[in-house]
This record gives C-alpha cells, structure tokens and sequence, in this order.
C-alpha cells in the first residue's frame, strides 16, 4: 500500500506540472505491481482485489495521460475520490484477510459437481427460451432489428421495450452456463451437446442482432472468467485465438451502428488527429469516464441522498414512471454522446466523497467473502457469481454497474439458477 500512496502523491504532483506522460505511466506500472501483489498470494489470475486495482488504478493511468481535448486538469477532489475509493477497498479486503486469514481452503474441483449436468443443461434452455422471446417479441413490436438499419448511429439504444429488454439481454449468461456444463459433463452426450452448442450459437446471435458490442463482450467475458474460476488455469493460445475470432466482430458491429471513423474523431477529438482508430477507440472508452466523473464533481450543485444508487428498485419496480422526479437527474459528462462513467459515479453524486469510501468499501468486503466462497463452493452456479462481479471489476472504469437494472436482474436470474440447480440435483447445497 505504501507503494501505492507514494506512486499516486506522485502522479499528482507530475499532472500538476504538466508532465502527464510520467503521471499516467507512473499508475499504470502501480496497477501492475498492485496486481502481481495479490496474485503471486494466491497464485489466482483472477484475484477480485488484484483485478479492481489493475482495472480502477491502470484506467485512471490512462486517463491521466491527456490524450484527447476533452480531458482536462483535474480538481482536487477528483484526485481524492479515486485515492479513496481505492483505499476503502484496498482496506477493507485487507481488514478481513487480517482479522480471518487469507480466503484459503481447498479448491472445487470439477468431479465434485456430478449429478449437475442436466440441471445446467435445463438452465441453459430456460434462459436460452426466455431471451430468444422476448428478442422475437420486441422484433415484433418495434418493427426492426438493429443489424438491418443501416446508417443510424443509435438504432440499438431504441430497440427496447420495458421489462422485456432485460431477458432479452439474459442471453449474456448461456455461454457462462455452457462452460459449468463442459466442464462437467466432458462432452459424453452428443444429443446435448449440440443443443449447447446451438444455444451458445442463439446467445451470442443476439447481441449481434442489436448490435450490441458490449453485451457480445459481456457474453464472452463471462465464459471466460468462468472457466478460469473453474478450471484454475487458462491458456494462452485460446485467449489469443478467442480475442482474434471477436475482432472482426467487433469491427462488423462498429460498421454497422453507424460508426465509421470520421463520426469517431470528430467526438473524441484526439489532440494527435493521426492517431490509428484501434487505440483511439478503446483509449476514450477508458480515459473519459474518469473525466466524467471530474465533470460531475465540479458541476454538481447538491447530492442526491441515495436516489441515484436506487435506480434498480424504481427501474424494477417501474417506480420511475409512477413518480418521474426519483430519476429525473442530469448526467454530467464532457460531451453529450460520451455518457459512460465510472464505478463510482452514482456513490458520488448521492453521497459525495463519504460514498465514495464506503462504496468502496462494501465492494472490498464482497470481495472478500466471493473469494473465500469460490474455494468451498458445491454448486456450479457459485462460480458464475464470481465471474459477474470479476467483470464488474475488470470494468469498473466503464460504468456504475451496481446501480444499473440489469446487473440485479442477472443476479436474480443466477440466484433463481442456484436453487433450480440444488433443487434438481437431489437438494444438495454449494
């Protein structure tokens, strides 16, 4: 932590100066050894505090090299949040590891899940079901499917009808599904291997069909968290083969939203025009979330108590349109089509810096408990708990995953999986 403190103090000092190479570089190695930290404990690639330090400190390090017009210095409290919201995590994971010990125990192996084949494989066609629905029903409904509507940058933010959209997005969990099932099941029945592999093919279509970048990423990101909290290992080949077989989807999916790259430049505005789109693009969707945050702090003009962090309950609840006002609060962002934010944004704007730590510090005592829980864990579902919140740190400079609908839903419909699962497999209990 000492590292920490001094390497940030630091990077403030040089961005004050000016010299926002040396204090993004700076962060970025400190996200490194942060990360090498808690992995060489554990020897867990994984690591839920080494991925929030690696994700968090390493974007804030990119952020802070000042590579776009739209960034500017950063005030003070900005400065101070992001430390803090840092070391309520960093902290309080540590307070625990202290006061029990680090998350320790055997680790779940895959013969340990006999007898749960079936249940995920029905798991997988309740999901599968219930998100190729309702994608047909808002086809339906709305009359077009993103992919089809050429030139209209936005089509897929309108493809949405309420309380339907979120199973829809629900297929962003098969492929994780599919993974428990493999695992365990070693590919004996080829009748429910092709059903699996036709699911896995359905899920990952539809995101496509919305051309919906982020639900693809969410999709693939999640399988592969998994795999890696379950089978302890993953190699190098297939993260390089699977990164090179999303890329030109990712580039199809850019092309047809409307994205072309004069759009792109003329919103993130890099100060080096020449700089190659493939790192332009990724670079903003990092850096500029941390000067969102910056903007909310200088142009709020008074915290929000709790309501911002509460949007899942009116959105769930469809207590927004019975009461508008709980949700009718202004995104401060640098420009209007730049509207993601970080973690900590809603805790922020609810609460000022005291939300800030302890938001982060709730996250840290999560942690915590997920990691000693994936040691012990007897149901397979368990392992898609942790890879949720896994990628929730891996981006937790892109948005405020905790006060967004749809994490909460794809936590229901996991949780709704646990039991479904003990209940099939005779009532035994991860």
């Amino acid at each position: 932590m000492s590292v920490y403190l001094i390497s940030y103090a630091a990077s403030y000092l040089f961005a004050r100066a000016g010299h926002y190479w040396l204090s993004g570089l700076l962060l970025l190695l400190t996200a490194i050894y942060l990360y090498w930290y808690d992995y060489r404990r554990g020897e867990n690639i994984i690591h839920l505090r080494g991925l929030f330090s690696l994700f968090w400190v390493g974007g804030e390090g990119i952020a802070c090299l000042k590579l776009s017009k739209l960034s500017s210095d950063w005030n003070l409290i900005t400065w101070l949040s992001f430390l803090l919201a840092f070391l309520g995590f960093w902290v309080s994971y540590e307070f625990f590891v202290r006061m029990q010990g680090e998350a320790g125990g055997e680790r779940s192996s895959w013969f340990r899940f006999k007898g749960y084949e079936v249940p995920l494989f029905w798991s997988m066609v309740i999901v599968s079901v219930l998100s190729l629905t309702a994608f047909l029903l808002e086809a339906f409904v709305l009359g077009f499917i993103p992919f089809f509507i050429k030139g209209v940058p936005h089509a897929y933010s309108t493809f949405h009808i309420t309380g339907v959209h979120y199973f829809t997005v629900s297929c962003v969990l098969v492929p994780a599904l599919s993974v428990l099932y493999f695992c365990i099941e070693q590919g004996r029945n080829g009748l429910r291997l092709i059903a699996v592999l036709l699911m896995d093919l359905i899920a990952c279509a539809i995101p496509v069909l919305c051309v919906s970048r982020f639900q693809l990423i969410l999709a693939v990101g999640l399988a592969l968290l998994t795999y890696i909290a379950m089978e302890h290992r993953l190699k190098i080949i297939y993260a390089a083969g699977l990164a090179l077989g999303m890329l030109p989807i990712y580039v199809i999916l850019t092309i047809v939203r409307g994205h072309d790259v004069s759009y792109l430049n003329s919103i993130f505005q890099m100060k080096y025009s020449q700089m190659p789109i493939f790192i332009t693009q990724p670079y903003m969707y990092i850096a500029n979330n941390y000067d969102n945050f910056n903007r909310l702090v200088e142009w709020l003009p008074s915290h929000t108590f709790g309501l911002r962090m509460l949007y899942p309950l009116w959105g769930l609840t469809g207590l927004k349109f019975l009461v508008p006002s709980l949700v009718d609060f202004p995104i401060y962002v640098t420009k209007e089509e730049l509207t993601t934010v970080t973690l900590f944004y809603d805790s922020y704007y609810d609460f000022g810096i005291i939300g800030v730590v302890l938001f982060g510090c709730i996250l840290g005592v999560i942690a915590f408990f997920l990691m000693r829980m994936v040691k012990q864990v007897r149901n397979p579902i368990g392992y898609l708990f942790y890879a949720q919140f896994a990628m929730y740190m891996i981006l937790s400079f892109f948005t405020t995953w905790f006060s967004n609908p749809a994490t909460w839903f794809y936590f229901f419909i996991t949780g709704f999986l646990y039991l479904f699962c003990s209940w099939k497999n005779n009532g035994r209990h991860g």
